[in-house]
């Protein structure tokens, strides 16, 4: 065995050593990612880990993740808890990606750019832990969000327990939400009540068959629609003639 091999196995034995020795990470499972970011295969696949968009963030938003963290290695990820984003109107992160990993022409509404279509995650409001669910008036998750009485809204609710009282409680308006996480960073609790997390998450999808009435426009899909019943006759069962009841 040459010399060159034998350093090639050492070099190998150490590098296995490393990545056993790193700690699981058991809190973050799933990162947020810039504004204009693609869904998370296609973000990892076109992202270079050029660190660009790190440079360019003004409030040192975004950091690149490393060998501790659960994603992939040297890709840029905001915790918002710690700094949340705070929505540029220039979208310098974005701008600036060289691969389009930030889609800056998902962020733009009649060729000018609007950083309120970053949909990077989501407001989740946990209402075991809010205050507000207690009938303590906190607002301070409403009164951060940028996109005040859109995005996030207070529903008052009569406080049956004191009949004195309203609640104020926080409601996310998940089609608005662009998940900055400011209200993630201003909430009072230990850990907080409101939380951003990636939209495939908790974003369902209703099938097609169902209509919103009250929403103009809705029942367009009804137009071609084909309202016959159809039975598979080979399937049905005549119970009366041919089964016990």
């Amino acid at each position: 065995m040459t010399r060159r091999e034998v350093l090639k196995i050492a070099c190998l034995f150490s590098a296995g050593g490393v990545l056993w020795s790193i700690p699981k990470n058991t809190e973050a499972k799933f990162f947020l990612r810039p504004p204009g970011a693609k869904d998370e295969k296609s973000f990892v696949a076109s992202c270079i880990k050029c660190g660009l968009c790190v440079e360019a963030c003004p409030y040192d938003t975004l950091k690149l993740s490393t060998i501790f963290d659960n994603t992939s290695i040297s890709t840029p990820y905001y915790s918002p808890r710690k700094i949340p984003c705070y929505m540029c109107e220039d979208i310098p992160c974005a701008a600036i990606c060289p691969t389009s990993a930030l889609d800056i022409k998902s962020l733009q509404k009649d060729g000018l750019l609007d950083v309120n279509l970053m949909r990077s995650g989501v407001a989740v409001v946990d209402m075991k832990s809010c205050v507000a669910y207690f009938g303590i008036q906190c607002d301070a998750c409403y009164r951060a969000c940028p996109l005040i009485d859109k995005a996030l809204y207070l529903e008052y609710k009569r406080n049956d327990r004191t009949a004195k009282h309203a609640f104020l409680l926080p409601v996310v308006d998940g089609d608005i939400c662009t998940g900055c996480g400011m209200c993630e960073k201003v909430c009072i609790t230990k850990k907080p009540a409101i939380s951003v997390v990636r939209r495939e998450f908790v974003i369902g999808k209703m099938n097609d068959n169902y209509v919103i009435g009250w929403e103009k426009g809705g029942d367009k899909k009804l137009k071609d629609a084909d309202t016959k019943i159809k039975l598979d006759k080979t399937k049905a069962l005549d119970y009366l003639n041919s089964e016990e009841l």
